[in-house]
Parts: C-alpha cells; sequence; structure tokens
C-alpha cells in the first residue's frame, strides 16, 4: 500500500507540473529521477544510478544511455529518456542499440508518463521489440503497479522478473487483441460465432455484414453485463464490510482484552515481523475471539485467538481465507505455526 500510494503521488506531480517542463533535461529531473527513488535507488550514488552511462556499440565509441541502475557494479537496467510530449513509439530502437552492448536484462524507455520494460524473451541479448511491461503513470492500473514493485531495489531478482515476464507479455497482447475486437471485430471474429448459430450452409456477404452488427451489439452488452456484475458484487462487500464494521463498534464497549491475549499478540507480532513491517501487524479484540489483521483491514486477516474459555484455539487461514481451529494448550505453541502464519501474511502481498 506504501508503494502504491507513492506512485499515485508522483502520477499528482506530473499531471500538476507536466504543461511547465519544456525540455527532455527537465522531464529527467522532474518526473524520471523521483521515479528511479520510488524504487529505492540513490540517483546520487554513482555506485547505483549512473548518469549518461557509456554503452561502446561496435566500432562506435562513446554512446551514452541516459541512465543505468547498477547492482553489484554491472548495469541491471538502461533508461533512455524524452520529453514527455515525444511519442516513444518512435525511440525504441536506440534503447535496442544500448541493450545489446551490455549485460543488462531490462531496458526501460520513458518520456516521464509511460514507462516501457523491455527485455530479452525472444533472443538472448537482443532486446524484444515489443515491451513485456508498461506503466501510464495518469492511467495506472493496479496489476501493472504490481508488476513494478518487483523493480524495487529490496526485491529485485532477474530470474523472477524474467520467468513472469514472458506470460505477463503474450497476455497484455491478448488482452490487446480482444479489446480491438470488441470494439472492431474482424470478419474472422464474427465467422467465429457465426458458423456456431447460423443455421444456413454458406455464410454470404450479406450475412456476414448482418453477423458483425449482431457481434458488435452482443459484445457490448456482455462488456456492460460483466462491469454491472462487478460493480453488484463489490457494492455488496462493501455493505457487508460495513455492517461488519458496525457490530464490531457495538461489541467494543463489552469488550475486556486479557494479559494472555496481548502475550499472545506480541509473539505472532515477533514471527510475523522477520518478513512484514511490525506496524502493520494490528490486534483486534472481539466479543467471540481476539483477531490479528494486516494493515487492519478485515479483509487480510492473519489468525485469531479463542482463550477465553477452558479450551484454547489458535484461528489460522489458508488461501480461501477459511478458518482453521487448532487446539493448543498454551500460548507457546503458537511458535509452532509460524510457516503458517508467515505463509498467510505473504499472501496479501
Amino acid at each position: 500500500m506504501e508503494f502504491q500510494n507513492k506512485v499515485k503521488i508522483l502520477a499528482e506531480r506530473v499531471n500538476n507540473l507536466k504543461e511547465n517542463i519544456q525540455t527532455e533535461e527537465a522531464t529527467k529531473n522532474a518526473f524520471i529521477m523521483p521515479f528511479i527513488q520510488l524504487l529505492g535507488y540513490d540517483v546520487f550514488n554513482p555506485l547505483e544510478v549512473i548518469p549518461e552511462f557509456t554503452a561502446d556499440i561496435g566500432i562506435k565509441k562513446g554512446e551514452k544511455v541516459d541512465y543505468a541502475i547498477l547492482q553489484e557494479n554491472n548495469p541491471i537496467i538502461l533508461i533512455e529518456c524524452k520529453h514527455w510530449k515525444e511519442n516513444l513509439d518512435i525511440h525504441s530502437s536506440q534503447l535496442h542499440r544500448y541493450f545489446h552492448a551490455t549485460k543488462a536484462r531490462f531496458g526501460l524507455l520513458t518520456n516521464g508518463i509511460k514507462y516501457r520494460f523491455y527485455t530479452d524473451l525472444e533472443e538472448k541479448n537482443m532486446m524484444d521489440k515489443e515491451p513485456f511491461l508498461e506503466i501510464d503513470i495518469e492511467n495506472l492500473k493496479e496489476s501493472a503497479v504490481i508488476e513494478l514493485t518487483k523493480f524495487q531495489k529490496a526485491s529485485f531478482d532477474v530470474d523472477k522478473i524474467i520467468d513472469s515476464a514472458s506470460g505477463l507479455k503474450y497476455s497484455t497482447a491478448i488482452k490487446d487483441i480482444l479489446m480491438h475486437e470488441l470494439a472492431e471485430p474482424s470478419e474472422e471474429f464474427v465467422k467465429f460465432f457465426a458458423k456456431q448459430i447460423y443455421s444456413g450452409k454458406i455464410i454470404t456477404k450479406k450475412v456476414l455484414e448482418q453477423f458483425t452488427e449482431i457481434v458488435k451489439k452482443a459484445n457490448n452488452q456482455a462488456f456492460k453485463d460483466i462491469v454491472n456484475d462487478r460493480l453488484k458484487s463489490a457494492l455488496h462487500k462493501e455493505e457487508q464490510t460495513i455492517i461488519q464494521e458496525q457490530e464490531e463498534s457495538q461489541e467494543e464497549i463489552k469488550i475486556i482484552t486479557t494479559e494472555e491475549e496481548t502475550e499472545a499478540y506480541h509473539i505472532i507480532r515477533s514471527i510475523i515481523r522477520t518478513k512484514i513491517d511490525a506496524n502493520r501487524i494490528i490486534a483486534r479484540d472481539t466479543q467471540s475471539y481476539f483477531g490479528i489483521l494486516l494493515d487492519d483491514n478485515n479483509r487480510k486477516p492473519l489468525c485469531r485467538l479463542h482463550l477465553n474459555s477452558s479450551k484454547k484455539y489458535i484461528g489460522l487461514f489458508d488461501q480461501n481465507k477459511k478458518e482453521e481451529r487448532i487446539a493448543i494448550n498454551n500460548i507457546d505453541e503458537i511458535y509452532q505455526y509460524s510457516d503458517r502464519l508467515i505463509a498467510t501474511a505473504l499472501m496479501y502481498e
């Protein structure tokens, strides 16, 4: 959540300042350097970020890429920058040459608004023509921001990014094709449906024209139905959350947190803080159980403690957030479930 908020703040900065940014150099200073810092790299430390990085290409010497991000003195990301008004479609060839001349596995082409990430999925050491990830700072999508977190200094892992890049690249391409077909269905797309439902033997040009309009309308209606269903589902979940919070608020008046519950909370906090910031691990006592949440969010339960009766239990959650109650004799036995507690916390990341 903290990283996503930082990205949103940068997006607001871009929106507020861009009309005052007149040059490529100003674009770098106002938009791109803050972006690099957002990923956790020190732009003023030449051991992490080198501006005007030299990438000699064959007999061409002194070719420079705008920035290189380093790891153990080796470039891992090459960044080519353009003015924010520039169309990036005509500039990837320059980054392609730099990529081939270094050991970096990732290239980033950006105008401070759009960030296109490239790698070498198709041919080793040769940058792909198409990016596997694109971030539009003015049209942020949660899925893209999640992928961007993988490039943070603290979690950067070349192999993990490469593993996910292939699926990401092709799923993005498929999504683009689907969006185009939904808006302007091709002849092949229309025939696919017509062949399955048209009773005639031959699909004539006239029949194809009729089905083209039918497919367009069906696409639009299906899309609207999906959106409406999602909205209804989201509203229902929100209503349920509000009701639950109201009920819990009324319960708080009657709640007494015991010393044993407090001690158990500190045990669980000490276990999970090895992987998650301790400030995000929050206790919330109720009449029926002592709950521990991530980010104080009811939708992110870490565990529940049932300690106020003769039989004591710890409630652990699976990937579907289904609680499994496990009997314990005392709170020290909580340590036996350290791996499951950590796995639950990481599930929400």
